[in-house]
């Protein structure tokens, strides 16, 4: 299980309508609740589908753990 933690932007394996698939985590919990990066849009997914959709992190600033 991989640990979430809000504030953390993630790719998901789909891209938004935008034309983004950056999204920062707002809520975590059994519903996540993630911001498009780009047009602000939220979106509130149960956590066994977040968990699925996700592809991977973007790195943090001063973070050196993996990256997308």
């Amino acid at each position: 299980m991989v640990d979430f933690r809000v504030g953390q932007l993630v790719q998901m394996k789909k891209g938004h309508p935008c034309g983004s698939n950056c999204w920062r985590i707002i809520r975590v919990g059994m519903d996540f609740r993630i911001k498009c990066v780009n047009c602000g849009r939220s979106v509130l997914m149960p956590r066994s589908r977040f968990e699925r959709r996700v592809k991977g992190f973007y790195p943090e600033p001063g973070d050196d753990s993996d990256t997308v």
